[in-house]
C-alpha cells in the first residue's frame, strides 16, 4: 500500500468543494495500468471508512453519476 495524494493531483483529480467545506471521509476507484500491461481496478478509503460506510458511499456515488444529481445544488436553494 501507499499513499495516493500526490498520484491522484498527478492525474487532475478535482472535487467541487465550496470554501469552508472539509473532506471527512474518502473512498477512491483506480484504474491502474500493471507492469505486465494489464488494467486493473483498485480500491482505498480513509482510515475511518468502515466496508458499511464504503458500501453506502459507492452505492451513492453511483446514484449520482447514473442520475447526474447534485447535493450542492440543494445546498444553494434558499
Amino acid at each position: 500500500e501507499q499513499q495516493v495524494g500526490q498520484m491522484l493531483d498527478a492525474i487532475g483529480l478535482t472535487a467541487d468543494i465550496d470554501e469552508g467545506d472539509m473532506a471527512l471521509d474518502a473512498i477512491v476507484i483506480l484504474k491502474v495500468i500493471k507492469a505486465d500491461g494489464s488494467v486493473h481496478l483498485v480500491t482505498g478509503r480513509s482510515d475511518a471508512v468502515d466496508w458499511v460506510s464504503a458500501l453506502g458511499m459507492v452505492t451513492a456515488a453511483q446514484a449520482v453519476e447514473n442520475s447526474g444529481y447534485s447535493l450542492a445544488d440543494e445546498d444553494d436553494e434558499p
